[in-house]
């Protein structure tokens, strides 16, 4: 999002890893313009564990040292203010500038609503913050905390107060308001744990034979007590979503309720940031975005959250953008777009120029309506292990074709024909041709996404 480029590209391929500092971001262009930049939020651009080789601020135990961030609020990324937390839910990672504004608004017990160890499982370090006696237990699906300390409730009133800053000062800004839910676990505090009946709810499931055709890992979800021993490798860490994702359907219509409103309790305070622009007189000259990372199984293929299966389900995200008189209104554009799109695309909408790093492309005549489409393909990424689990994803507007370093197995979905994506082509012999087509498509796709970093500027 923030680069412009893929994990391949800038090195952060996966969770447990660091975003490099030297990449430019698009929070560093915008500062270097003369915008006020600030994140408020979720940043997640550095690992929860230090070391001398791989230093982070976002780790154990610095994210829970409040003297340290009281002094601290950016530059962090390019952007020149930063308010920072790191928990879902109850994790122990909360800290950092929201737990400081928590205590700020009297809520000196904080840490009773959290969980208050972390680590000691895969060699990682163990960390216990719980106050003697005492040990906290993770919650379910009730919340503890009061809503009015929750982290939604903090981003918008962060938020506002530096749209307020910035609207006195009449200078032009970017802020990325950050949010961190829907995300397990779930949980969310009282009135919103109750909007949502379990028994009214949808539950997807699994079609049954749909993982039969599709490489192992997929079938080994579907096991009581897999053994995915055969993925872990010297540098790799747990590898998310390689588990039993066995879970019985009133057990998830639980998860998907509270799901639900987990996200209505979000857009209150989206929406809150929304009137304080309207408010303010910001609105008809501000470009909003509203996306997220990733999607999210809770029943889909059997699946629940995330990890190594490239299903429409989680590689399609929210996509919402507000520029009025720019782009217009109660349109929808089902052209294909990329995360890495985001920056070059904005940039592009304040007439900045788009670093040479940013391999992503400008999004933004589809956005307003010029043209239909800007893109032929995507590309989709997933490297959760050095080298075990090593996929990329190319998918056009009808066909997607997933490849795995070293490996036979793979996944040709015919997206027009099997839009739920239960029957895997890819060792059909009639279908040969096609995957042959797509690979070559897709290799084609790996040549035209590498950075130039500068022209040619003499011929030797």
């Amino acid at each position: 999002m923030i680069t412009g480029m893929y994990p391949s590209q800038h090195g952060a391929y996966s969770l447990g890893t660091k975003l490099p500092e030297h990449h430019t971001t698009v929070g560093e262009v915008y500062s270097k313009n003369g915008y006020k930049t600030a994140l408020v939020g979720k940043a997640h651009f550095q690992q929860l564990v230090t070391t001398d080789d791989y230093p982070s601020k976002e780790s154990y135990p610095l994210l829970r040292d409040l003297e340290y961030w009281k002094g601290d609020d950016g530059p962090f990324y390019g952007f020149e203010h930063v308010e920072l937390a790191r928990n879902h839910a109850d994790e122990c990672h909360a800290g950092q500038h929201y737990a400081l504004w928590m205590e700020e608004k009297g809520l000196k017990d904080w840490k009773k609503h959290y969980q208050n160890n972390w680590g000691g499982e895969n060699g990682m370090p163990y960390f216990d913050f719980n106050d003697p006696g005492e040990k906290t237990k993770p919650q379910e699906h009730t919340w503890s905390i009061p809503e009015e300390y929750h982290y939604n409730a903090w981003i918008a009133e962060r938020s506002n107060a530096l749209l307020e800053e910035y609207s006195e000062e009449g200078e032009p800004f970017f802020l990325w308001s950050s949010f961190f839910d829907p995300h397990p676990p779930y949980l969310v505090p009282e009135p919103w744990d109750k909007m949502y009946d379990p028994e009214k709810v949808t539950v997807p499931q699994v079609t049954p034979g749909e993982h039969d055709k599709n490489p192992e890992h997929f079938r080994k979800t579907q096991e009581e007590n897999p053994d995915f021993s055969n993925w872990v490798e010297p540098e790799g860490a747990e590898m998310h979503g390689c588990s039993s994702h066995l879970q019985t359907r009133e057990s998830l219509a639980k998860d998907v309720a509270i799901y639900y409103g987990m996200i209505s309790c979000m857009d209150k305070y989206v929406g809150k940031i929304l009137d304080k622009l309207d408010a303010l007189g910001l609105t008809d000259n501000t470009l909003i975005v509203f996306t997220s990372d990733h999607g999210h199984f809770y029943g889909h293929h059997g699946l629940n959250a995330k990890g190594p299966f490239h299903f429409e389900d989680l590689v399609k995200v929210p996509f919402l953008a507000s520029w009025p008189g720019k782009i217009p209104a109660n349109r929808e554009n089902s052209s294909l777009q990329s995360l890495v799109d985001l920056s070059p695309t904005i940039l592009n909408a304040c007439g900045l120029a788009v670093p040479r790093s940013m391999t992503g492309i400008n999004q933004l005549p589809t956005w307003t309506g010029v043209a239909d489409s800007a893109r032929e393909h995507v590309i989709v990424e997933n490297r959760h292990q050095p080298t075990t689990i090593h996929a990329k994803t190319y998918i056009d507007e009808r066909y997607k074709l997933t490849v795995y370093w070293k490996h036979d197995y793979g996944e040709l979905f015919d997206l027009q024909e099997d839009p739920g994506e239960v029957n895997n082509l890819w060792n059909d012999p009639a279908s040969t041709p096609l995957k042959a087509e797509l690979t070559r498509k897709l290799l084609d796709a790996q040549l035209g996404m590498e950075p130039v970093p500068m022209p040619r500027v003499a011929p030797a």
